[in-house]
């Protein structure tokens, strides 16, 4: 018989990985079975160990054949297969995408249309207007090739988990099927992740490529015991990057010591680019700020949820006072949310 050696973590049949019969001199011999890693990253599959009888079947011998080999487990891309097919039947919807016609402030004319009380008075055009007796605008297409980045926090909070998957895991989901649509966008993203130092720097690119560097970049990502530093990843961001980019900053404000350098750093970031706090709601805070008081630890459970809920409000708002775009949702929804908030922005020429 022949026996495999998976990493040990993988869930399999243990009667799958063992194979028998019989093998002819000089013969090839093949077989297969399944396992299940439990989460992305490096594992390695360990030697063959190999026994047979000799001819007579008088005796049985063993040998181990040296055939350890690393592999690279990548992150679940669902999201991005579901996005592909629907694009090509034309059913995006069906994922909950909206539908975003993209003008904006290019150079090339595009179209004549009613002015709206938020356009600037350069877009009006003046003969149009003389000649329809109400303001007429001048609508261009949208330049191409935007710069999209990604700043993935990967410190202690990131770890928790949203059911049996981690806040880190969602965002990373998230980032991939963000790269794939901008490239398919003409776009150019990057990805920086951080957590008390800076921990991996992709400068933006566009094109297929780019999304395959992203797999390479976020499939062994693992969040690390330690706050965010803000500042440092911020300042490694601002001394590479200084094109006008939409910014999308993914991290945790729950239970955060950080939340004032997080406010002071986006606010700074908004200057030149256009920022985007991502971050994920947690049903069990959210669960426990609302459940019957029945003691007095959960009188107390209670009250710390709805402090921690209050502070988190409290950031929002204070960020959104700032001009920071904010998205704040269920971990479920994150991915299409993140398409839709990047496509409506894009069409409203922000970025």
């Amino acid at each position: 018989w022949l026996r495999d050696v998976p990493p040990h973590s993988f869930a399999i049949d243990e009667a799958e990985r063992i194979s028998t019969g019989v093998v002819m001199p000089g013969q090839p011999h093949a077989f297969s079975y399944t396992v299940t890693p439990p989460r992305r990253g490096d594992y390695a599959f360990g030697h063959l160990h190999l026994r047979w009888q000799s001819v007579l079947g008088l005796f049985t011998r063993q040998a181990l054949f040296p055939a350890a080999e690393p592999i690279k487990v990548y992150p679940n891309l669902v999201d991005v297969k579901k996005y592909d097919l629907q694009l090509r039947k034309n059913r995006l919807w069906e994922l909950g995408l909206r539908n975003a016609k993209i003008f904006g402030s290019g150079s090339e004319f595009e179209r004549l249309r009613d002015y709206l009380p938020d356009d600037e008075y350069r877009r009006i055009n003046w003969k149009a207007t003389a000649r329809r007796g109400k303001p007429i605008s001048v609508e261009y297409e949208t330049e191409r090739s935007q710069n999209i980045m990604a700043l993935l926090d990967i410190g202690r909070m990131m770890r928790s988990p949203v059911g049996e998957i981690a806040k880190l895991d969602y965002a990373v989901n998230a980032v991939l099927l963000l790269t794939y649509v901008a490239a398919q966008k003409g776009d150019k993203v990057g990805l920086l992740t951080f957590a008390d130092e800076v921990n991996h720097w992709l400068a933006p690119r566009g094109g297929k490529g780019q999304f395959h560097r992203m797999l390479e970049a976020l499939y062994g990502v693992e969040s690390q015991p330690v706050e965010p530093d803000y500042s440092r990843a911020f300042g490694y961001f601002a001394a590479r990057q200084s094109k006008r980019s939409l910014v999308l900053v993914f991290t945790d404000l729950t239970g955060s010591i950080n939340t004032d350098l997080l406010v002071a750093q986006m606010s700074r970031l908004r200057r030149r680019h256009l920022a985007l706090l991502v971050t994920l709601r947690d049903p069990t805070v959210q669960r426990l700020a609302t459940h019957a008081v029945a003691d007095s630890q959960s009188l107390y459970q209670r009250a710390v949820a709805e402090q921690l809920l209050d502070e988190r409000a409290l950031t929002l708002e204070r960020l959104r006072r700032l001009g920071v775009e904010t998205l704040d949702v269920a971990a479920d929804e994150l991915s299409i949310s993140v398409i839709n908030r990047y496509l409506a922005l894009k069409a409203r020429t922000m970025i």
